[in-house]
């Protein structure tokens, strides 16, 4: 994996940062980006000790086709290929239908599911050329829906889909797609402050080294989705 390159969208924090940092643990070299350039320039600078790998910190909205094109073409240029991309920015708003706003649903869908979308459109020959993987992170909410989730479960209800689908379309041009699908993970998360008593939890670094496991396997075998939950959550 050493002298491998990735770039990761949502990487100053939680999930995002986790893979990067396990990443660059392997040697590989990676860009992460984030909307807010003070808050991702600061986690490429703590990330920088990480490993042999290199950071680069890229200011971008997934929302944005334009700038996820120039986060691909930064990576490109400073280090000549695009091996790995996962599409890892999200947000969260939960709230009754009736409560739920317009704007709110925008940046769910917008973020979550159409993000994803400008990811691989702007990255797919990038890594038709590498033979590369490309990763989203969906979620349990994919699959299980609850109250007041109507905008977070339709987007990743439809990211799950949508991963799937071009994981067909993809497959023959030797890009590996997989989704991974993660319940409880001890993150800032729609504002949550993570604690000692999170310690049940799955933890970033835990998502981090799934990822690594699934870049460092055959490339003749692909888990196109896992679902990964706490092993032992407390007892309701």
């Amino acid at each position: 994996m050493k002298g491998k390159v990735a770039l990761i969208t949502g990487g100053s924090s939680g999930i995002g940062y986790g893979i990067a940092e396990a990443l660059l643990k392997n040697g590989v070299n990676v860009g992460i980006t984030g909307r807010n350039k003070e808050r991702i320039e600061e986690a490429a600078n703590r990330l920088k000790d990480a490993g042999e790998g290199e950071v680069l910190a890229i200011t971008a909205d997934v929302s944005d086709l334009d700038a996820q094109q120039d986060a691909v073409k930064q990576v490109t240029e400073k280090w000549g290929s695009l091996d790995y991309f996962v599409a890892n920015a999200g947000v969260g708003h939960f709230a009754n239908i009736e409560e739920l706003s317009v704007e709110q649903w925008h940046e769910t869908i917008d973020t979550n599911l159409t993000g994803v979308f400008y990811s691989i459109k702007a990255s797919v020959e990038a890594l038709k050329k590498t033979k590369g993987y490309f990763i989203t992170i969906s979620s349990l909410a994919g699959t299980n829906f609850f109250e007041g989730g109507s905008a977070y479960n339709a987007s990743k209800f439809g990211l799950t889909g949508f991963t799937q689908a071009i994981m067909l379309d993809l497959r023959q041009a030797g890009i590996r797609v997989s989704t991974i699908m993660p319940g409880s993970v001890a993150t800032h998360f729609n504002d949550h402050q993570p604690s000692d008593k999170d310690a049940w939890k799955i933890q970033i670094e835990d998502i981090g080294e799934m990822v690594v496991g699934l870049f460092a396997l055959n490339a003749r075998t692909l888990p196109s989705k896992i679902e990964v939950r706490p092993s032992q959550p407390p007892s309701k």
